[in-house]
């Protein structure tokens, strides 16, 4: 079952979604477990305390696997919705047969590009988890979340801080850029990627921009997995994330240099803090909260 947003993709569909369905989404798919159970701490710290509240309505932007929007009908109940909006079809397949669908009848998901359109102004709160930093036209997506929200609606967003904080990507790609050129101007990517909103003042310039008010900025500090053993982390780090995109844009050389860089990242990661789940890492993300205009 597909619920249409109001602005459902189409065949004029972005180069970056097109990249995100054609080359990212199986690669996310296989490293699931890292994706969902390394990143969701950051989540799962600030879900507590965000303002959603019994009977909300509220949107889920980037939604993935779906963990979030499940989360968040929690803290709506049944007589809430949340509706879980994603580029990826592959994604939402996976959400739909979550076993938490049978719990949380009031959940949907729907498949669309959050830059061009996502209705206006139904929902109480809008929400993101590391997905806004992917937009192509940043003030345009945050835009498009403003004017989703009720007047005077909340939103919340969380992405990552600067990369000397977050050495699970940065040390990665610093160890692949010694042995491969960095992609090149013409590189198929991600979109701006994952430190795009990592500027406080940046960022909080184009939240103005895009209509937002009583913007706020609270650092969340947690360790990510990385991989359930050396060899997980190392091929998720050459299939996704930046040291990912630079292994992929070299090609056949980053092919014939793998024995070395792989080397190169078991070193990395011989040293890092295990557990009985596997590899965790250093990391560091904001939550930046902020409200509609009271009048639309």
């Amino acid at each position: 079952m597909t619920i249409q947003t109001p602005n459902p993709l189409t065949a004029d569909q972005s180069p970056i979604v097109e990249f995100w369905n054609d080359i990212l989404a199986p690669k996310v798919i296989r490293f699931r477990h890292i994706m969902v159970d390394g990143l969701s701490l950051h989540s799962q710290m600030v879900m507590p305390q965000l303002p959603v509240a019994p009977g909300d309505d509220v949107l889920d932007v980037g939604c993935g696997f779906g963990d979030t929007a499940y989360a968040l009908a929690q803290r709506t109940g049944p007589e809430g919705t949340v509706l879980g909006v994603d580029c990826c079809q592959a994604f939402l397949d996976l959400a739909w047969r979550c076993p938490e669908r049978m719990f949380n009848p009031n959940v949907r998901f729907a498949n669309g590009d959050a830059e061009r359109d996502l209705g206006e102004h139904a929902y109480d709160f809008v929400f993101s988890r590391f997905g806004t930093m992917f937009f192509v036209n940043p003030v345009a997506g945050l835009r498009a979340m403003c004017r989703a929200l009720r007047p005077g609606g909340q939103m919340a967003h969380i992405v990552w801080r600067n990369r000397e904080d977050n050495p699970w990507l940065a040390a990665a790609r610093e160890t692949v850029l010694q042995f491969l050129p960095a992609p090149g101007e013409d590189a198929r990517t991600c979109g701006p990627g994952p430190f795009s909103m990592a500027d406080e003042a940046a960022t909080r310039a184009k939240m103005t921009a895009a209509g937002f008010t009583d913007i706020a900025f609270r650092r969340i500090d947690a360790k990510v997995l990385v991989g359930r053993t050396v060899a997980d982390a190392i091929a998720f780090q050459l299939a996704l994330g930046p040291a990912g995109e630079t292994f992929r844009e070299a090609g056949p050389l980053a092919e014939e240099r793998r024995p070395q860089i792989e080397a190169a990242l078991a070193d990395l990661f011989a040293g890092v803090e295990t557990n009985p789940e596997g590899l965790w890492m250093d990391s560091s993300s904001w939550l930046i909260t902020a409200r509609a205009p009271e009048t639309a």
